[in-house]
């Protein structure tokens, strides 16, 4: 990057020596402090990493913690944490960083404001906050994450699906759903078709690419030297394929029978209260959303032949250290479990035991009213974002300018490839 700032310093001077008129955005502006930039949502944000720093709003006004029954589309529900991967990577010759990302974050939000749209959060859209970074800083790093929210799906209306399936299950016989609930309260677990279908996928495809087009095309405007690199994060699955060997069965029951409420309650404090069966279609879900990212990839990089982009691919930057993957689980995990509150106490709940249908009920209700209560349910916790840092790090200096992969091995180092 230095290499070729000073080229087109170079350049500019030498233009001007032999009497040519020359807007020097290069050389005038060379000085600027350079930035790195996260773009995009909650992976990226910093959701599930604590820490949480004031959002701006929309009106310029800085956001700090408004209370747990504040409204959802309140600015600093965003959750930019100061623990996000862009403030743990290791980027030589970036000065400052700016989180831009937004929790819930959908290509929508790229170029409009994220309060335009349902549920939104009433802040700039990315573009204009963008725009407002290059006023003052050289932008020379972009990490973008984008994808697992759009028109067709969002990852927390996936995640509570397939949760809010179990919980039903475990703790309300069929029974009591004919009889009481008109049988229509789904608990089965959760099939490929119920979280995203193909055709879902392709739109939300589209709307991603366009969405990265607006995003290259501003850096292309506002970018003081046009030199930056970009990477395209993908995502990575806070549930293994299966559940160690202790979660299976309580108290003789399994999660295929009627009924399980002690294994539900195990599963809910260790963080994973799904069924094995939805764990399988989970996986191919986020396999889906790497998929989407490559495709763009691949859309805009044959567009634009000389852009310096790539995919930074951590599907596996979790293996080995995903909830319910080991005993212990949440401890030593690289991402949050679910956690409800029971309204907007502010305190967490962190064990069913002993719960009846309707006080789980309530705290469900709760969650939906004030979803901000759970949204750091399955997100990468402060030491996953440590470790996609270490990704992120590894993308930048990789040989390839293609596809970076980032895998944890047994040991937890990791592998760059």
């Amino acid at each position: 990057m230095r290499t070729l700032r000073r080229a087109a310093i170079t350049t500019a001077l030498l233009l001007a020596a032999a009497g040519l008129h020359v807007i020097q955005s290069g050389a005038a502006q060379a000085a600027l402090p350079t930035a790195a930039v996260a773009l995009g949502d909650s992976f990226v944000s910093g959701e599930g990493a604590g820490d949480y720093q004031p959002v701006v709003d929309a009106n310029g006004t800085a956001q700090g913690f408004p209370g747990w029954s504040a409204p959802n589309n309140n600015a600093y529900f965003c959750h930019r944490s100061a623990n996000a991967s862009l403030f743990k990577a290791d980027l030589p010759g970036i000065q400052d960083r700016f989180n831009l990302a937004c929790s819930g974050g959908q290509p929508h939000d790229v170029a409009n404001a994220s309060s335009a749209r349902a549920n939104g959060r009433t802040v700039k859209s990315q573009l204009d906050q963008l725009r407002a970074v290059a006023q003052t800083h050289d932008i020379d790093v972009v990490l973008i994450g984008l994808g697992s929210n759009n028109t067709q799906f969002t990852f927390g209306d996936v995640a509570t699906l397939c949760a809010n399936r179990f919980i039903a299950d475990a703790w309300t016989g069929w029974w009591e759903f004919w009889a009481y609930l008109g049988g229509d309260v789904p608990q089965e677990p959760c099939t490929v078709s119920d979280l995203a279908s193909p055709a879902e996928v392709t739109t939300a495809t589209d709307e991603t690419t366009a969405a990265l087009r607006q995003i290259l095309d501003t850096l292309a405007q506002v970018d003081a030297d046009g030199v930056h690199q970009v990477v395209l994060q993908t995502y990575t699955n806070p549930l293994p394929l299966d559940v160690a060997p202790q979660y299976r069965d309580e108290d003789g029951r399994t999660d295929t029978r009627d009924k399980f409420r002690d294994l539900g309650a195990e599963r809910y404090a260790a963080g994973c209260p799904i069924h094995r069966a939805s764990l399988a279609p989970g996986h191919v879900f986020s396999s889906n959303l790497g998929d989407l990212v490559k495709n763009v990839y691949t859309t805009l990089a044959a567009e634009r032949p000389a852009a310096n982009l790539r995919v930074l691919d951590v599907q596996r930057a979790f293996d080995g250290a995903r909830l319910c993957e080991n005993p212990g689980s949440p401890s030593g995990t690289l991402a949050t479990p679910v956690r409800v509150m029971e309204g907007p106490t502010g305190n967490h709940v962190t064990s069913l035991s002993g719960w009846d249908k309707i006080r789980i009920q309530r705290a469900a209700n709760a969650c939906v009213t004030y979803f901000q209560t759970c949204q750091e349910s399955w997100h990468p916790n402060a030491a996953g974002h440590n470790v996609l840092g270490q990704c992120l790090s590894g993308a930048l200096t990789a040989a390839t300018r293609t596809v970076v992969t980032c895998a944890r091995n047994a040991n937890g180092t990791l592998t760059i490839s």
